[in-house]
């Protein structure tokens, strides 16, 4: 079946995700993460791209980021790729694809939404069982949005207007967004998450949807999208 046309819509966040090709290691050390991140700040400061939050696992990525254009996205991520496979290959002296393919990715109700989806990136490290805490882990955006974190690994994060609303001062979003934390993301939210994310579908309220639908001229969610009445903690043991 051919894979449909993704949403790209300028001002609109999307959740990303790029694999390694047949789940395979993208890091192998830490100057690997490093000369991504450099890669991606400089392509997506050139394209347009505001990042908001991210995680970086051993063989793949999370980024949840608003695009200014239409292509900001597309070519942030090209830009990004062919400069690290270079990078991954000379150093490690192999050769070939290092990517999955196409990256998968959903657009995202704001409103609704995008603190889950931080949350949701963030708590990656703990649901793989690599950390206890979110904070324990090096390579996400959660030290920036919970404790103001400074740094090479911050500092080119871009607030989103949702996060914003926490509160009126840095202190008073940072103990807002820690207090998110205390709480487990349902069942439904991480299914709808995963399933809107590798289908391509909008992440969203039925009014955005409808929304989305109109502009993109395609269907925007299965039928089966959207949350049951009974909400439950969800399980930590899948990505």
């Amino acid at each position: 079946m051919a894979r449909l046309p993704r949403y790209v819509i300028p001002g609109q966040p999307q959740h990303v995700i790029q694999r390694g090709n047949n789940r395979q290691a993208i890091f192998a050390a830490e100057a690997d993460y490093q000369f991504f991140r450099d890669a991606l700040v400089e392509a997506a400061g050139r394209f347009g791209l505001a990042i908001h939050a991210y995680v970086w696992m051993t063989n793949h990525i999370h980024l949840l980021a608003t695009p200014s254009r239409e292509d900001s996205i597309g070519k942030t991520l090209q830009s990004v790729g062919r400069r690290y496979v270079q990078y991954f290959n000379y150093t490690y002296r192999r050769s070939g694809t290092l990517w999955e393919g196409r990256y998968r990715a959903t657009v995202v109700d704001s409103e609704q939404y995008l603190l889950t989806l931080m949350r949701y990136i963030e708590m990656n490290p703990v649901r793989a069982g690599i950390v206890l805490n979110p904070a324990d882990y090096p390579w996400s955006s959660h030290h920036h949005n919970t404790y103001g974190e400074t740094g090479l690994n911050a500092d080119w994060l871009v607030a989103h207007d949702e996060y914003l609303r926490l509160g009126l001062d840095a202190v008073e979003r940072q103990t807002s967004y820690r207090a998110l934390f205390h709480s487990a993301l349902t069942i439904n939210d991480v299914a709808a998450i995963r399933d809107c994310t590798h289908k391509g579908w909008a992440l969203g309220s039925e009014q955005f949807r409808a929304h989305i639908e109109k502009l993109g001229k395609r269907q925007a969610a299965s039928k089966g999208v959207g949350r049951p009445r009974k909400q439950v903690a969800a399980d930590n043991n899948r990505i």
